[in-house]
């Protein structure tokens, strides 16, 4: 089982840059795939990125050239740099973790979620 905590929300101007982290503890072999995802207010959840266990990575075309996912595999943390934040980015972010799935943005069916922490981007 994995407990996965996410930090680093806030509130930024419109051009800034907020960086997300997500802790994940329990067994790391359970999270091969590591992904973030949004749910802005009325909207449906979407994925924002997601990278496997070697470092592959997959973007939503929203976001790439402005946000960039990484992980710690030694620490078993999962990051987001997000740049050239828009009020459109304004969201709870989420990530999630499996030991099995697929490097595709659109899969969502994820064995494990944090809590979310909320970004706020103002014009």
């Amino acid at each position: 089982k994995v407990q996965l905590m996410e930090s680093g929300g806030g509130s930024v101007q419109a051009g800034g840059s907020l960086r997300l982290s997500c802790a994940a503890s329990g067994d790391s072999s359970d999270t091969y795939f590591m992904a973030w995802f949004r749910q802005a207010p009325g909207k449906e959840r979407e994925g924002v990125a997601v990278i496997d266990i070697v470092g592959n990575t997959r973007y939503a075309l929203s976001v790439k050239g402005r946000f960039t996912i990484s992980r710690d595999n030694a620490k078993n943390t999962l990051f987001l740099q997000m740049n050239s934040l828009q009020p459109e980015d304004t969201a709870i972010y989420y990530c999630a973790a499996d030991d099995t799935g697929v490097l595709w943005i659109g899969h969502n069916d994820y064995k494990y979620w944090g809590q979310g922490t909320p970004v706020t981007v103002s014009s």
